[in-house]
């Protein structure tokens, strides 16, 4: 069994599927794609991703890109193989419930807060001046959305009551937010905060940030 992953370290959205693996307990090897140039090469869109974006997912051949289909691959495929690790409920309720949250994250939480740490990384990694306008725009929309979380996760650790897949998917991206300044907007949030610091805190993501650079 050969796992490997077509991605940047640096990216998010790669290192979703990395704690996905972690959590799973699987092996698998890393292909850096971090020159902005190759991912857009013929060959890669012919054979990788279409649209020319990273992670991608080469398991024994079988090939597959975008974070939460791979995500839900690898759940499906290898749950319970190396680890007892429950990301994906068996119950049809408690695993419907996590898809809702998963749109949730897709569709109000990741790009207000892709617009806001975008650009304040930019600066924290080659003193690029952000566009100030867009950074608060965005921080507003978010500060929306976390509202809501804090409703949302009233009596509960996690979105549906226990650790699952979309938990997961929320915490690279929050990771950099943290990184580039951005963390008291959990933080002011009791709720919001006692989530993040079970999501945040588990070893598999406690070991990746060890093991990949971070901003």
């Amino acid at each position: 069994m050969t796992i490997t992953v077509f991605g940047d370290s640096m990216s998010p959205f790669s290192r979703n599927l990395y704690y996905v693996l972690k959590e799973l307990g699987l092996s698998h090897e890393i292909a850096q794609q971090n020159n902005p140039e190759e991912i857009k090469t013929p060959e890669y869109l012919a054979t990788k991703h279409p649209f020319g974006k990273i992670p991608y997912l080469d398991d024994d051949e079988f090939h597959i890109y975008e974070t939460r289909a791979i995500a839900r691959y690898l759940i499906n495929k290898y749950k319970g193989t190396k680890t007892s690790t429950i990301l994906i409920p068996s119950d049809v309720q408690k695993a419907a419930l996590m898809e809702q949250f998963i749109s949730v994250e897709t569709s109000y939480y990741t790009p207000p807060l892709i617009k806001m740490v975008g650009p304040l990384a930019l600066k924290k990694l080659h003193g690029n001046e952000p566009d100030l306008k867009i950074v608060n725009e965005a921080r507003e929309e978010l500060e929306k959305t976390l509202d809501v979380y804090e409703k949302l996760l009233e009596g509960k650790d996690y979105l549906i009551g226990e650790f699952s897949l979309a938990d997961l998917l929320h915490v690279p991206l929050t990771f950099y937010a943290f990184r580039v300044g951005e963390g008291e907007l959990w933080n002011k949030r009791p709720n919001v905060s006692r989530w993040w610091k079970n999501i945040s805190e588990r070893e598999s993501w406690k070991n990746i940030v060890i093991e990949h650079k971070s901003i």
